[in-house]
């Protein structure tokens, strides 16, 4: 009866050929998905981990909307996981040409993001935009790579409206430069100072055509401090009054005794709202009404608005928008009529730094075209615009 018994030695055999079939099929599984080899001194906590996480869902979930109008195709951006490495692990672990995206941040954010695109996706995307079936193409061209920057200037510029309005200001980036690497055969210089990057991985489905992968690319320090806003709100609002305090300081070398001296002075002024003639104007506080925080800002956060309240920003008036094909862009002349989605009665759109923030009236003053306010968006009125 012992003979029908496994040895000891035959068990763990089996217990091995058994791990190591898992190990295929989980390797399998996984084959679409970029390796990204990770450091082991981790220094993401888990929190600002997630933080990141549900930048990038939201962010991107714009973004793929975005992407679906331009496209005409159900588009899903899903999924991000977050890794950190250094640029040359991470620029060695890739096997095959990419698309290289470089976008920086020029307001609100700073820094530097790069995207990583399989070259066969990109060419997918940039011949549904030039009104292909997105199987035509064989060789990724100049003109694909137009076509590409295109795409993700409009999914940039999403996800950036959807930034500023998860961090309460407002977020511009640059246009993208785009390239195409062939990592095996060249050597890319990225605009990164530092070595240390985080690496968001996010799925890419676009119809039946695409079921990849994307990456981006940020400095460490980038990511956690994005990551901060988010845990912290008040953390932009402690970094833009400390950038104002530097600006404010005089370039000509002064002792120790004379910066203490002014501080003394200018504190005493900012907890005395009745000195600050910027503080009488009504329509200043109006906005700050309609929002939540207000409520619950402490005494320092209050100082610290005080401190930006000169600080310039752009302000436009939109008369309306329309959306064209490329083909029909490219046939206009002089003397071209391009009609916009707005009627002649209706209120036009005023931006303040990128973000809708009221509507009125055209009117005439002095000579000049000036434009009356008829009503302030609130909070509640934006989010339901992204909508």
């Amino acid at each position: 009866m012992g003979e029908n018994f496994l040895s000891q030695e035959e068990i763990d055999a089996l217990l091995k050929q058994g791990a190591q079939e898992s190990d295929a099929l989980e390797e399998e599984k996984s084959a679409s998905e970029p390796k990204i080899p990770e450091e082991p001194e981790e220094e993401l906590t888990q929190d600002e981990k997630d933080a990141l996480g549900e930048i990038g869902n939201i962010s991107m979930g714009s973004a793929a909307t975005t992407l679906s109008d331009i496209l005409r195709q159900r588009v899903v951006i899903t999924t991000p996981s977050i890794t950190t490495t250094t640029q040359g692990e991470l620029f060695n672990s890739f096997e095959k040409p990419y698309v290289v995206i470089e976008v920086s941040y020029t307001e609100g954010l700073s820094g530097d993001n790069i995207f990583f695109m399989h070259t066969d996706d990109a060419m997918i995307i940039a011949d549904l935009m030039m009104g292909g079936d997105g199987k035509g193409s064989e060789e990724l061209t100049e003109m694909h790579l137009s076509a590409v920057a295109e795409a993700m200037n409009q999914m940039m510029g999403s996800a950036a409206t959807a930034m500023s309005n998860m961090f309460n200001f407002p977020v511009i980036i640059s246009p993208p430069k785009t390239y195409k690497v062939d990592f095996d055969k060249e050597k890319y210089e990225s605009p990164f100072t530092e070595e240390r990057v985080v690496v968001i991985s996010f799925k890419l489905v676009i119809g039946d055509l695409v079921d990849s992968h994307f990456l981006q690319v940020l400095p460490f320090d980038i990511a956690k401090q994005k990551a901060r806003m988010l845990l912290d709100p008040s953390f932009f609002t402690q970094m833009t009054a400390g950038e104002s305090m530097k600006e404010e300081k005089s370039p000509k070398e002064t002792s120790v005794e004379e910066k203490e001296e002014v501080e003394e002075v200018t504190l005493p002024q900012i907890s005395q709202p009745e000195e600050e003639p910027a503080e009488t104007i009504a329509p200043s506080r109006e906005p700050q009404r309609a929002g939540v925080e207000t409520l619950t800002m402490s005494e320092r956060e209050k100082r610290n608005l005080d401190l930006i309240l000169d600080v310039p920003l752009n302000v436009s008036v939109v008369l309306g928008k329309t959306k064209k094909p490329i083909a029909e862009v490219l046939n206009m002349t002089q003397g071209s009529i391009v009609e916009l989605d707005s009627l002649a009665s209706e209120p036009v759109d005023i931006y303040v730094n990128g973000t809708l923030i009221a509507q009125g009236e055209v009117v005439v003053v002095n000579e000049n075209f000036g434009v009356q306010i008829k009503n302030i968006i609130s909070p509640e009125e934006r989010i339901h615009r992204l909508r």
